[in-house]
């Protein structure tokens, strides 16, 4: 129980380390929250600061989600339903960080980096390969990265349902209630965000399809 807690803390205080603030300071020492849409995540920093700080940002992002797993998992050897709320936990700290008085990105980065541990630790790294296809399709359709995601991580508990047939019963409803529940924190985050990106785009059209245009938001 206390190593459980120990990695659902640790998963939280990883999330909520601010890899964009910190790309975007160090590259043109600006706040990435008085930016584009304010968001504290990778996307931001490559519409409104550049493609290199944005890889910087994105990938210390999925870190910080995979780094939340793998030290639940193999360093601190707790239970699966720890090692989930771990993951959530690394979410949760991204969307709401500690240390920027709970402002944040939208999760996004953080959970592909907890997916790419987690679903091999289920025993189902093909998921990965389902997961991603769901969310290219629409992608290359869009070009709207922040949809096509969204549309991934809605279909994760799918994905889990349909795929996980060799995983105990128990394990393999846990992980559908955490694809769940991840989508629903993810979607709280990113509602408030979509219809001001929706107003500013004037069109539905517009909104969906996104060209990926720095300084345009």
């Amino acid at each position: 129980m206390v190593n459980g807690i120990i990695a659902v803390v640790l998963g939280y205080l990883l999330g909520s380390i601010p890899s964009a603030y910190i790309a975007t300071r160090l590259a043109v020492g600006k706040d990435v929250r008085q930016l584009g849409g304010g968001n504290v995540g990778g996307l931001n920093v490559y519409r409104e600061v550049g493609l290199v700080p944005a890889a910087v940002a994105g990938i210390a992002d999925v870190a910080k989600g995979a780094a939340a797993v793998a030290i639940a998992h193999w360093l601190l050897d707790v239970s699966p339903p720890f090692v989930l709320a771990a993951a959530l936990a690394a979410v949760v700290g991204h969307n709401w960080m500690v240390f920027l008085k709970f402002s944040g990105g939208k999760g996004m980065g953080a959970s592909i980096g907890a997916l790419f541990v987690l679903l091999p630790v289920y025993g189902y790294p093909l998921g990965l390969a389902f997961f991603f296809g769901v969310v290219l399709i629409p992608f290359i359709i869009t070009r709207n990265i922040a949809l096509s995601m969204g549309i991934g991580l809605l279909a994760l508990p799918f994905i889990s349902w349909l795929g996980m047939q060799s995983t105990p019963s128990t394990s393999k409803m846990h992980f559908i209630i955490f694809s769940v529940v991840l989508g629903l924190i993810i979607l709280v985050k990113f509602l408030p965000t979509a219809r001001a990106a929706l107003a500013r785009a004037g069109s539905k059209k517009d909104f969906i399809f996104d060209r990926g245009q720095r300084g345009k938001r």
